[in-house]
């Protein structure tokens, strides 16, 4: 099966002067359509990195990076935004809402940048909103929202254009416990219907919800587990 993510030997490092920074040492790793993939890792162990190169918000400095077919490890920031755009939604711990949009016109945002017209927008952003159980809250601004009604909203966002793949960063970050445990469901939903998630987080409670733990140590891959069972230990 062809993989949706495929990383060959990505490497990624940051130059201070005649210093040089090395983050990402050799990155191997495939991710399958439709997985559910937790990255772990203490600070400082690149994840984060990885996770922006994942995203296309970075490239890196070495290394081929395939997404869903493309290889984008060398391509030009304008291309990378068209891709960014159509095969990856975002979530943030921050949430990332503009405060003066209603929650709907937050999530048809994507649409206006892929000029999707209005109806249409709307009709999609609606969708999804029911989806995650908003419905009622559409017109509410996110100031008017609970922490974990914006992370739906932004959950929400995330779908509307029907992503390949997506990339949650310590998404239950600025949420309580009760709260984290229902966004967490969202996502095991967004993964039964067939999408491929990524999650980002260094909690191990939160990490339990996908099906295969990366854990990141030193800019390596320290160990890949599918449910108790070892894929690669380096």
């Amino acid at each position: 099966m062809q993989p949706i993510i495929h990383l060959d030997q990505i490497r990624k490092s940051y130059f201070m002067g005649k210093h040089e920074l090395s983050v990402l040492k050799g990155i191997d790793l495939d991710i399958i359509k439709n997985e559910y993939v937790a990255l772990m890792g203490p600070s400082g162990s690149g994840k984060s990195t990885l996770m922006n190169i994942l995203g296309c918000l970075d490239s890196p400095t070495a290394g081929r990076y395939v997404l869903n077919g493309h290889d984008v490890s060398k391509m030009p920031d304008d291309a990378l935004a068209d891709v960014r755009n159509k095969e990856i939604g975002f979530v943030f711990q921050q949430f990332n809402l503009l405060p003066r949009l209603t929650a709907l016109e937050n999530v048809a945002l994507p649409l206006v940048y892929a000029g999707v017209p209005k109806k249409q927008r709307t009709e999609m952003a609606i969708e999804v909103i029911r989806k995650v159980g908003l419905e009622d809250r559409s017109h509410h601004k996110p100031n008017e929202l609970s922490g974990g009604q914006c992370q739906r909203v932004a959950i929400a966002r995330a779908l509307v254009n029907n992503p390949s793949l997506i990339l949650a960063d310590e998404p239950t970050g600025n949420l309580d416990s009760k709260t984290s445990v229902e966004i967490m469901d969202i996502f095991t939903k967004i993964q039964e219907a067939g999408n491929t998630v990524v999650l980002v987080t260094h909690e191990e409670d939160i990490a339990r919800y996908a099906k295969r733990i990366v854990r990141l140590r030193d800019g390596l891959i320290e160990s890949d587990k599918v449910r108790g069972e070892h894929l690669v230990h380096a």
